[in-house]
């Protein structure tokens, strides 16, 4: 059998309240949180409980707690799977020497269920996460190689007095981590960290330097000083007042030199395969359909399934946009395979200043600042949370066959490494270009962070996958970086209102079958996913499998133009502005007119300050505490 964990009785009241970042009814999701004493003294049960209860948030359906020596585990649960009160978190088994806070979904837990059974092991729920305990009691940590899904979870060994936190092998999961007073914390969300006692509130420069690089993180760094996150695929061990780094999983799916033979229908049977796993629920599911070829595939697969399906689009209002970007809304091929596939279709239509709106909040509910202007994914989650609680998103599609034609082309035929690296870092420099950052941050800012370069954090993530054809080596590099970004918007957006996302095209059974298939084979062609589209034609309209990639991006150049270049000059442009301690108030202000008067397309960047300005507010502490900047630094900003 297996328990629940040892609360130590119920918890005491709230403390004294201390700064909360963000409202505690808004969005409902599982969190996890915990610590260890790394000097072998009591876990600080006060903290616990204000760092778990900082993410109530993510879980409406109740809380748990285990204490014991160095140990302290939280829980916030939302129930997906068995609705009972014996998949509760913490997760004890016989004894309760072990104990489990989990947060995810392991899609082959049933599997795993009926071969522990089959070793004599009894379950007490029906949870994928009493799975967990059961095939570590049987294998060690070796087991959890054998999980397939997202997930993140901290597991106590009360026998050996050892923690270990492990994070999936695609990190659709976050779990940060924060060393204060001796004490290794843990949590699912950055907000629980900065109310464990210690904890830091100071940006950290190296990683601010590769925000505005890449618009994204390539490291464990966050923009937190002090403040981690858990590589994916990353298990750590804790022991003895030592940390110790293992994977999950060793080395990455190796191309196989044999054909694969009839791999477009192996496919569509792995896809399928993978779609049906993902439909495990005890709570209504449903799908984001934007018209193109990855959503519509889950969308047919999943209504073969579940017949009423429920699904989900958020487009943008086009009147007055010209140029390629009237064409981002995607509303009405939407509508079309909507029909085409029979499924009950929602759709929430995004205007020019919505996403403005909502920034505050939607940075609150993002902690850190990644790829893209993220705002949509927040709109088709709160839309799509009106009628279910687990949704299916394409997420992780053209990351694994190859959905960017335009970034292959520019580097098919680099043959020299060199020159492919060139070409790729420029490319995934989407915001200040390196040789620029010297003119754009103030110069005691610039003096902290000019060591770190970004060209030596590229050189890092890209060299596993030196030695692979070029735009396979780009998918790879893509998988490995872009993709990251990506999954953290979709979980932290999703989750802000309670939804769970999933996403079929990152199943290990799969993914791991596609990545190993012959370069050849996965070729994606100039028009990209050429072998996916090939596969898919047995299931959707011809229109959709040729129908090119379109991002879900607002048509966000137009409208800061016509319409919130005002809004944008009121936040970032005013004396009291925060951006004001970090970048040179001039150069702040040429982005903004040559942007204005359509010399230069800065959309991702003025967003990416825009999205700074607010988060500087509201994690950070007051102005001139994060640098002592100069007076004269702050003239010329009205």
């Amino acid at each position: 059998m297996v328990r629940s964990g040892r609360p130590e009785g119920n918890p005491p009241a709230d403390p004294e309240p201390e700064r909360h970042l963000g409202d505690r009814t808004e969005g409902l999701m599982c969190g996890i949180a915990g610590m260890i004493d790394l000097s072998g003294g009591r876990a600080d049960r006060a903290g616990l409980i204000r760092m778990t209860r900082a993410l109530a948030h993510r879980g409406p359906d109740g809380e748990g707690f285990f204490l014991e020596g160095p140990i302290g585990l939280g829980h916030r649960r939302l129930a997906i799977i068995d609705l009972s009160d014996t998949a509760r978190q913490p997760l004890g088994n016989e004894d309760g020497r072990l104990q489990l806070i989990f947060n995810g979904e392991i899609y082959n837990f049933r599997e795993l269920r009926r071969e522990l059974e089959g070793l004599g092991h009894r379950f007490a729920s029906q949870t994928d996460g009493e799975v967990i305990l059961h095939l570590y009691e049987a294998q060690g940590p070796a087991a959890f190689a054998r999980l397939n899904g997202m997930f993140a979870f901290a597991l106590w060994d009360g026998r050996s007095q050892t923690l270990w936190l492990a994070r999936d092998r695609f990190g659709i999961k976050p779990l940060y981590l924060g060393r204060f007073r001796n004490r290794l914390h843990f949590a699912s969300e950055v907000k629980g960290l900065l109310q464990a006692d210690g904890a830091p509130r100071r940006i950290c420069w190296e990683a601010l330097r590769e925000y505005f690089t890449f618009q994204n993180l390539f490291g464990r760094q966050t923009l937190f000083d002090g403040i981690e996150l858990l590589p994916a695929g990353e298990l750590l061990e804790v022991a003895e007042g030592k940390i110790r780094t293992h994977r999950i999983a060793e080395g990455i799916p190796v191309n196989r030199s044999e054909p694969a033979g009839r791999t477009e229908e192996e496919l569509l049977q792995r896809l399928t395969a993978a779609v049906n796993r993902h439909l495990i629920s005890d709570v209504p599911v449903g799908a984001f359909l934007s018209g193109g070829m990855d959503s519509g595939a889950l969308v047919a697969l999943a209504q073969r399934r579940l017949p009423e399906l429920d699904t989900f689009t958020a487009g943008f209002d086009v009147s007055g946009v010209t140029g390629p970007e009237a064409r981002f809304d995607e509303r009405e091929e939407a509508r079309w395979l909507s029909r085409r596939l029979k499924t009950r279709h929602h759709e929430r239509t995004i205007g020019p200043g919505d996403g403005w709106d909502l920034l505050p909040r939607l940075v609150t509910h993002l902690e850190e600042l990644r790829v893209g202007m993220s705002y949509p994914n927040f709109f088709a989650a709160e839309l799509a949370r009106r009628d279910v609680t687990v949704v299916l998103s394409g997420v992780g599609g053209d990351e694994l066959f190859g959905g960017y034609p335009w970034r292959y082309a520019a580097i098919a035929e680099a043959n020299d490494p060199e020159q492919f690296d060139r070409i790729q870092f420029a490319a995934w420099c989407r915001l200040i270009p390196p040789d620029e950052q010297a003119n754009a941050f103030l110069p005691e800012v610039w003096r902290r962070m000019r060591s770190h370069s970004p060209w030596e954090r590229y050189r890092e993530r890209i060299a596993p996958y030196r030695a692979l054809p070029p735009v396979e080596k780009a998918v790879r590099f893509e998988a490995d970086t872009f993709l990251q970004g990506l999954l953290m918007v979709e979980d932290k957006l999703s989750m802000a209102h309670g939804l769970e996302s999933r996403v079929p095209f990152l199943d290990l059974e799969l993914s791991d079958w596609v990545r190993g298939l012959p370069v050849e084979q996965k070729d994606p062609g100039p028009e990209g996913k050429r072998l996916l589209r090939r596969a898919l034609a047995p299931l959707l309209p011809e229109r959709t499998c040729r129908r090119p990639k379109q991002g879900f991006s607002p048509p966000e150049s137009a409208w800061l133009r016509a319409d919130r270049m005002a809004t944008v000059r009121t936040l970032l442009a005013q004396p009291n502005s925060r951006v004001n301690e970090v970048f040179q108030p001039a150069w702040l202000q040429e982005i903004l007119e040559s942007h204005q008067n359509g010399r230069a397309d800065h959309r991702l960047l003025i967003w990416s300050l825009a999205a700074f300005e607010w988060w500087l507010r509201r994690f950070m502490e007051s102005a001139g505490e994060i640098l002592p900047v100069p007076a004269e630094s702050r003239k010329g900003t009205s």
